[in-house]
């Protein structure tokens, strides 16, 4: 077991920093806007925090109005569900996946974190992450291979291990927000 809750408080740091003004604005994950991984990242909580409780959930199809709110909110109920220890035994489904429960939540921390580099690079603010977290991102690609978004990006000479990281997810670590 390991607590979700940091993960999503940075997620709901970061979607809290979200101006009006970015939601039309690309961003490293191929052709979502701003508020295409605001949408994603509204239904994916929604289903980590279902999968958690052992509950089906139908998360959100589009953007709600009040996502400023919804969507904190559902991070936290994400991380809630997974303090339980009964989050971490049985098998749930992601994306139409079935896997072990404790793997569920190994694919949670990837989310989080990598769209968490993605709404941070896109929107202009910074993500905070720790070792200890990317470890956890590290179990990720030891489940599901080295490669499961595709090939791994170049990875500057120095790179820091957060670049490193999204380097294996296929993403550009150099991405920027253009203008």
């Amino acid at each position: 077991m390991f607590d979700l809750g940091p993960a999503a408080a940075e997620m709901g740091r970061l979607v809290s920093g979200v101006g009006d003004d970015k939601l039309d604005c690309p961003t490293p994950c191929s052709e979502w806007t701003v508020a295409d991984l605001l949408t994603h990242i509204h239904q994916f909580s929604t289903v980590f925090a279902g999968n958690g409780r052992k509950e089906q959930a139908r998360p959100p199809e589009d953007l709600v109005d009040d996502w400023r709110a919804a969507i904190p909110s559902r991070l936290e109920e994400l991380a809630d569900a997974w303090r339980e220890e009964s989050a971490w035994h049985g098998r749930v489904s992601a994306g139409g996946v079935e896997m072990d429960s404790a793997d569920n939540a190994v694919v949670a921390i990837e989310e989080l974190t990598m769209h968490g580099w993605d709404l941070a690079r896109a929107t202009g603010q910074d993500l905070h992450v720790d070792d200890a977290r990317l470890d956890q991102v590290d179990r990720f690609f030891e489940l599901f291979g080295n490669e499961p978004f595709g090939p791994a990006a170049r990875v500057p000479e120095g790179a820091t291990r957060l670049e490193q990281t999204v380097a294996r997810t296929g993403r550009d670590p150099s991405w920027e927000a253009a203008g």
